[in-house]
Parts: structure tokens; sequence; C-alpha cells
């Protein structure tokens, strides 16, 4: 096989992101309403559950670089599609909850190996002055995910089983393109030396990754509520139907294309600016989609508003991560990612019991707060300190 260029890195990476994000991770709640319906699912039970693949993902990406390292690319990129397409079809077979629960958690292992695969790739093909402006481009694909359950909950709005099996198909296929096309490493890493970072990492550099963790745990948790509920309430509290929501998550994916120019926003704007912005943007969507969730209009504009907000914040963790801890590219993206889920991990119950006990309106208004209030935070924590992490070891 010839050598991967920087462009074809960017078309496979977003394909197999595309997959274990999208697919594999966040339609969950686009077909939620249909599950609960058919397995008598709670929306307490139905918060838990939506935060298993959350919770895989925390253990999955902790375990990332240590798998890419053994495995190599290659084999990594294809045991991570490889394991989106058994939790999908678990997910289209499962014949109660608790089924259900075991195929999303596979699902969220899936997800957690293929970040950190996909930016060691990078690594290793694209040239270091557009490796931002990929990794943001590979990033966004899981935009491309969720707009491809639009068609499929057109097609079997309410057969969510024969969704998932056709996500099954595709997880396989990106699997193969993963065997093909990604680099091959010349020989296996030795179990004896489990070296994850290349050079030592500065404390300038630690701090700046902590402080990028901290506020990707608040993000997650202000998220999860849009992920796991916002079809539910467009459902049951504004009456919309099922294929309304296909259409909202449409704008979500649409909207979420916007990630690719993460890194650019970052070299525009800097990333106190960056990050707050976004962060404003996708609280504005949970506060529109308060308002009034039967109104459709509305509930579109919300959808691009938070795909948008969504998938510039992640870029934004993932490329800046990267640029502080440039000689560690597999292990950079871990812990900002690994604070997004547990934060994700945290908000998903926790808008379930509020959703049971005080209503859609309400769950959605006060995570809108929240968002804003983390905006204003990182506004202090990453102003002055932009460049902290950038500086070498010593």
């Amino acid at each position: 096989m010839r050598p991967l260029s920087s462009l074809g890195m960017a078309a496979l990476g977003s394909g197999v992101i595309a997959i274990t994000y999208g697919l594999a991770r966040f339609v969950f709640g686009l077909f939620l309403p249909s599950m609960r319906d058919e397995l008598a699912i709670s929306a307490t039970m139905a918060g838990v559950i939506g935060a298993l693949p959350f919770l895989s993902f925390v253990f999955a990406i902790l375990a990332a670089p240590w798998v890419t390292r053994r495995l190599g690319v290659r084999r990594a990129g294809v045991a991570a599609a490889g394991l989106a397409g058994i939790g999908l079809l678990t997910i289209a077979q499962a014949p109660s909850a608790l089924l259900l629960a075991a195929g999303v958690l596979i699902c969220g292992i899936s997800t957690g190996l293929s970040s950190p695969v996909m930016v060691q790739a990078v690594f290793r093909v694209v040239p270091p002055e557009l490796r931002g402006r990929v990794n943001a481009t590979i990033n966004a694909g899981t935009s491309l995910g969720i707009a491809l359950a639009m068609p499929a909950v057109l097609l079997w709005a309410e057969a969510w089983r024969s969704a998932y099996t056709g996500f099954a198909v595709l997880a396989a296929l990106a699997a193969l393109s993963a065997l093909c096309y990604l680099p091959r490493d010349e020989q296996r890493m030795s179990l004896s030396r489990p070296r994850l970072l290349a050079m030592p990492v500065s404390r300038a550099q630690w701090l700046g990754i902590a402080r990028l963790s901290g506020l990707a745990v608040c993000m997650g948790c202000v998220s999860a509520a849009y992920w796991v509920f916002a079809p539910d309430a467009v459902i049951n509290a504004g009456g919309l139907t099922p294929s309304n929501t296909a259409w909202m998550w449409l704008a979500v994916g649409l909207g979420g294309l916007t990630g690719a120019g993460a890194g650019d926003l970052i070299s525009r704007f800097g990333p106190a600016a960056s990050h707050a912005g976004s962060l404003t943007v996708m609280s504005a969507s949970l506060a529109l989609l308060a308002i009034d969730p039967g109104n459709f209009a509305f509930a579109m504009t919300s959808a691009a508003l938070f795909g948008a907000g969504y998938m510039m914040l992640t870029g934004f963790y993932l490329v800046r991560s990267t640029q502080i801890m440039t000689e560690a590219p597999a292990f950079a993206p871990v812990l900002p990612l690994l604070a997004t889920s547990v934060g994700q991990v945290a908000g998903s119950p926790l808008a379930g019991w509020l959703v049971g006990s005080e209503g859609h309106v309400i769950t959605f208004l006060l995570f809108a707060v929240l968002g804003l209030a983390v905006a204003g935070l990182g506004s202090w924590l990453l102003k002055e300190r932009a460049t902290a992490g950038l500086r070498a070891p010593g």
C-alpha cells in the first residue's frame, strides 16, 4: 500500500471517528425514546445507561496509549473499529436493558481507543505544520457519524434494531479500511519497556494539561444533558415526532463540522477566547431548547449550535493538548478527553434525575447556566497562561 497523504489520513481518520464516536457513542439519545418504550426503561435508568459508554471510555482511553504502543497503530485502529461493530450489534440484538447496557459499554471502549490511535497515526504520517488542522478535521468526523443517523431514523423511526445493525456493518467496513491503510509498525514494542512519554514533561506542561482537564470535566457534564435527553425533551415535553429528532441530529452533525476549524480558531483568537466562545454557544443551545421544546425551528437552531459548540470544544482540547505535549502525541489528549467523559458520567444520571423530578425545561436551563459559569472560569484559567504549556521541558 502507498503511504497515506495528509488528506488521506484526514479522510480515513474522520471515517473511523465517525463510527466510534458518532454512531457507537453519541446517537444513543436519538433512539432512546423508542428503546424506552420497547424495553420499559425509566428516565433514571436511561440516564444510568447513557452514562455507561462514557464510563467505559474512561478506562479505555487510559489504556489506549499502552495498547497503541503494544499493538501498533494499525492493529489498535482495527481493534477500535471492531469493538464498535461488536457493541453496535449487541445493542441491535438486546432483549433487555441489561444487554443494552453491555452493548453501550463495549461501544464506549471502542471510542476510548480510537482518538489516541488516530493522533498517533497523524504524528506518523502528517508534517508538523499540518497536524493541528488534520487532528481537528479527524475529531470533527464525529459529526459525520451523527449526521448519518438522520436517514437511519427516517427509514427506521421505530425500528432502532435495524438501524444499529446497519451501523455495525459500517463499523466492519471501518475496521477493514484501518487494516488496509493505517501505517504499519516496523516492530512491536516490548512489554518490558512500557514508556508512554518520549521525553520528560515539565511542570508547566502538566499544569497546562491539568487546566484543560478541569475545564473538560465541567464541559462534559454540561453536554451530557443534551446528548442523552434532547430527543426525549422534544418528543415527550414538546410533542414532536421521532422524524423531527432525525432532522435535529442532522443539524448537530452539520453544525459540528465547524469543529474542523478548532486549530485555526486557537491560532487566531487564542485559547481563552476560543474556549469561552465555544462554551457560550453550547450553553445557548441548551437554553434555546428549554424555551420551547415543541418549536421545531428552535429545536433545529439549538441542535446546530450544540453541534458547533461541542465539536469546537472537543477539537480545542485535542489540539491544545498536543500543542502542550508535542513529543507525546498518543498520550497528550488522554487526560482532557478522559476528563470530558468523567463529566459526562456524572452529568448523565444527574440530568436523568432532574428530568424525572423537575422536568426537561428546568433541567436544560440549569445545565445552560452551569455552562456559562464554566465559560467564565475558563476565561480566567486560560488567560495569561496561553503559552505556559508550550515551554520545552527543562
